[in-house]
């Protein structure tokens, strides 16, 4: 499981790999507003000049609001996102995300504020999570998961596995992922 992203995100280097990491996932046919959304998104992340970073925080905010978008840049994103039919997405700030993993309509990502699960997710590399599912809690999803549309899941899931429904359920498969997640970064 990753969480390290290439070695920080402060370098023009780290930019060119991770911007071009997300569009390789689009397998070149990538919309315009998603191209301009994963630049100003890395930008913000990587520029080491405040005015900059201001700069791209500032168009970016403005562009994800447009498109429903509701990931800050001070999220932790491996290099491979890909976001299907990008509307209406809501990933917290502190959560942790590993490389090739894929957000389609719906999403959440959230906090927990109390009880024994108080905290954001950690989700590892290949990680797919369909739409409208939700993902909350201090919990951990390995590497090689797919999480189905609808599903709500706030309990830890180990590697290769599928997920399913409400409460969630766990079902082991190798190469989960297989088919789902393709062109990796």
């Amino acid at each position: 499981m990753i969480l390290i992203i290439n070695g920080g995100l402060g370098s023009m280097s780290s930019f060119r790999n991770l911007y071009h990491g997300d569009l390789y996932k689009y397998s070149g046919h990538a919309l315009l507003y998603l191209r301009i959304w994963h630049y100003l998104f890395r930008k913000g992340q990587t520029s080491t000049n405040f005015l900059s970073r201001l700069f791209f925080k500032s168009c970016f905010r403005l562009h994800s609001r447009k498109h429903g978008i509701e990931i800050p840049t001070c999220t932790q994103i491996g290099k491979g996102l890909y976001l299907g039919h990008a509307y209406n997405i809501t990933v917290n700030g502190d959560v942790v995300i590993g490389e090739n993993c894929h957000l389609h309509k719906g999403v959440t990502i959230g906090l927990e504020p109390r009880g024994k699960r108080k905290g954001v997710p950690t989700i590892g590399n290949q990680v797919s999570i369909c739409v409208n599912a939700t993902v909350v809690g201090k919990i951990t999803i390995g590497d090689d998961v797919i999480i189905a549309p609808g599903a709500f899941v706030n309990c830890d899931v180990p590697s290769h596995s599928v997920v399913i429904g409400n409460p969630c359920q766990i079902h082991h498969k190798d190469k989960a992922t297989e088919g789902y997640i393709n062109n990796l970064a």
